[in-house]
Formats: structure tokens, sequence, C-alpha cells
């Protein structure tokens, strides 16, 4: 058979990898793909040094690679939401199958995307937007399709995790620690999409979709980042044998969908409680299977590369199979997604880790444990650290139990207003993960 045309769109990081893995391994991804492939055309701002592409013909257009008769494979490693929408939605167009890593388009545009692909009889592949080199997507879709999902939790932000690593083990502070992953290239020069949870966002809006059955909803996920955590926060949280990660968490209900992202308490003993540096995780909990854990390089020149070859092996796979047969995009077949609510957040269950500033006063615990019990809210556990005590005042470490958002806010209203409380009460959410 022919071999199969693809045109390469960004030959940054990401790009280059994919490049050169195709070269490397030609033959043994058309062992698997059974035909061969061959980059037809690359469109690039800038020559990636760690790619020879001699002899490829290049263009800094890449809307040149989207018309080009010739490419039956557009892949689009440029990023953003705005080029690159433009882009997919020509390929498309022009009839030609899309394999991306662009987690924001995806989160974004993805429904609009997946629509018109299905009325052109086209693939839409992103298994590289998800966790780099690690293939969750296909393990949700494909390996638990027999599944009803419970729940999926994630470590999806590689810089965010460096951080709090770096945090726990070395008692950095966080400005400290973010200056650091900026210098070695981990974290950008504007680091608000990473420290802020809007990358973990899109990934988690795509991972709950094809968990859940639903339509990509990233207008309706709750975001909240890890700049006000402080050193004492990760000790306290070591100290009550819990680690503090950033996670994305997906969890279906019968109310509706909790879909979130913030820093969260994990039991210390937990796998997912142990994955450090820049590395990811996802845990998924289904009916069946019971919960599986998915580990590896988030990020990354060859592992996302490997991800996008690996999806561009399945379209080629999936070339000569009628459009109606192949795996749906989201998991499920399109006029089969649900309308499951996703919850606002203050609808959201979760146990609690709570740090109060507290003047060293007789009666000040009493009033802190009456406000929560009014309101329905039990201690699971205190700690209090007078040996820590500044200005007579004492931090006071509390967790909870499983309650709503709503719950606890009006508590954290109440306790800020308490005489002998002074500052804002910081809140933290944990989840056990079992």
């Amino acid at each position: 058979m022919k071999p199969v045309k693809v045109g390469i769109c960004g030959l940054g990081t990401v790009g280059g990898g994919t490049f050169n893995v195709l070269k490397r391994n030609a033959e043994e991804i058309a062992r698997r793909a059974g035909r061969g492939i061959e980059v037809a055309q690359i469109a690039l701002r800038s020559h990636n040094p760690q790619c020879d592409i001699t002899g490829t013909p290049i263009t800094n257009n890449v809307f040149d690679v989207a018309g080009n008769p010739e490419i039956d494979v557009v892949i689009e490693l440029i990023g953003g939401y705005t080029v690159a929408h433009e882009l997919v939605l020509k390929a498309i167009e022009n009839g030609k199958h899309v394999v991306t890593a662009n987690k924001a388009l995806i989160a974004v545009h993805g429904n609009e995307i997946f629509a018109k692909a299905r009325e052109k009889g086209v693939i839409v592949a992103f298994e590289a937007a998800v966790a780099g080199g690690i293939p969750v997507i296909k393990a949700i879709r494909e390996g638990l399709a027999g599944n009803r999902i419970n729940w999926l939790a994630g470590i999806i932000n590689g810089t965010g995790n460096f951080i709090l690593s770096e945090m726990r083990e070395k008692g950095r502070t966080f400005d400290d620690v973010l200056k650091e992953a900026q210098a070695l290239g981990y974290a950008e020069a504007d680091p608000t999409f990473d420290v802020e949870g809007i990358d973990a966002a899109h990934k988690l809006t795509i991972l709950a979709s094809i968990a859940f059955g639903i339509p990509l909803q990233f207008d309706k996920a709750y975001t909240e980042g890890i700049t006000k955590l402080t050193t004492a926060d990760v000790n306290y949280a070591e100290a009550l044998g819990y680690r503090i990660k950033h996670l994305g968490v997906a969890r279906s209900t019968e109310a509706g969908i909790e879909l979130r992202v913030h820093p969260t308490l994990i039991p210390a003993d937990r796998l997912i409680a142990n994955v450090n540096g820049v590395m990811n995780a996802v845990m998924v909990n289904g009916d069946a299977a019971g919960s599986t854990l998915f580990y590896g390089a988030g990020a990354g020149m060859e592992p996302t590369a490997s991800s996008v070859v690996a999806d561009l092996v399945d379209v080629v796979r999936a070339l000569t199979t009628d459009p109606e047969n192949r795996v749906p995009h989201l998991a499920f077949q399109p006029d089969s997604l649900s309308d499951h609510p996703i919850l606002p957040i203050e609808a959201c269950e979760s146990a609690y880790y709570l740090r109060i500033q507290a003047k060293d006063h007789p009666g000040v615990l009493a009033q802190v444990a009456s406000i929560l019990s009014e309101r329905g809210i039990n201690i699971e556990s205190i700690m209090q650290k007078e040996v820590e005590e500044h200005d007579g005042l004492i931090p006071m470490i509390l967790v909870t139990h499983r309650v709503r958002e709503a719950q606890i806010d009006e508590a954290i209203d109440a306790l800020e207003a308490l005489e002998g409380v002074v500052g804002n009460v910081v809140r933290i959410r944990v989840e056990q993960l079992a």
C-alpha cells in the first residue's frame, strides 16, 4: 500500500520529537500501522537544531499544509486557541484527519471540532493532549470500556507537582521554587496556566468527558491554584499523615458531575501521593476494574511525541474502516452523550484541612468547635502548635469529615468573624482516593 503522507505544523519541542521518532522508528511504526508513514511537509517558524529535515518540503504558513492535496493527516502542534482552531477546522473541511497535542483547543473547542469531523468522516486524535506520554485517554476510552467510571483523580501538571515536591522535600518557599522551575524550563515566563490550575483544568475537562460520556464543558470546571500554599501547610499536612498535591478530580454523583482542580491533601501511603517532581499520574476508579493508576512523563519532547505517533498509527489503521464503526472521539457515540450536569463547587463534597491563626486564649477552641458543629461539620483530627506561637497567635490545624462545600464556606465566614481568630482561614480539600 502507498505510504500515508502527513504534514507537521510546528517543529518546536513536541513537533521536533514527533519528526525524530517517525524517522528513527519508521520501520517499526510501519509494521504496526500496516503501511509506511511519510512526512510530506513541515510548517515552521524557525528550524529546530535537533531535527535533520533535509529533503523535507517546508513552509512558513500552516495553512499550506491544511490545503496540500497530497497530505492525508495534519499534525497540529502549534498550540493556542486561535490559529490552531482555524487550522484544524480547515484541515477537516479539506477531508484530512487531524492529530493534535493541544489540550486547550480540545477542551474549549472540541465539541465543535468533533461535530465537524463526524460530518466529514475524518478522525481527530488527541492522546498527547493529556499527560504527555501516558496513554490514559486510550486506557479510559478503550481499555476500561466495560466499566462504569466512578471517579478519576490526576496529577496532570508537572510544574505544579515539581513546586510542591520541592516545598515538601527541601522546605523551600513557593516563590523560590517557581523561579527555579522557570530557569529549568518547567514553567513559562508567565506561569499562570500552570500554577493557577488552568492547564490541569483543560486536561481534566477532556478526561471527564471521556470517562462519563458528557460534552466538553471547560467553562464549568472549578479551578484553584497553589500560589497561596505555604511551607507550613505542607509540613502540617505531613504531620497529619498527608501529602499536598495539585489535583484534578472528576466524580460522578447522583446529582451531577464534580469537575474541580485544587490543592488536595492525600494520605501519604497512597501511590499517587508519592508521585514527585515533574511526573504525572492519573488514578481511575471503575466499578469492574477497581482503582488503576497510570504513571509517567507528563511532558517533554519524546514522551509527548510517543503519544502523537501512537495516535497517527491509529489513524492509519482506521483509514480503511467505515467512519461509523471507528472509536468515538469522546468514547461514547455522539448521539449518546449524557446531559448529566456539572455541579457548582458549592455542591461538591470533600473533607477539609483548615489552618486557623488564633489567639492563645481559653475558650477559643471551644468556640471554633461550636461553629463547626452548628453547621453539621464533624472534626476528624485537631492539632495545635503552641511552640510556633508568634505575636500571641498559634496555628490551630483541623481536619474535618466530608461535608458540602457550602457548609464549609459558611463556617469559614463565621470563623473569620470570631473574636480571637486573626486573618483568613486557610482551607485545603482532603481526598482519600480509595
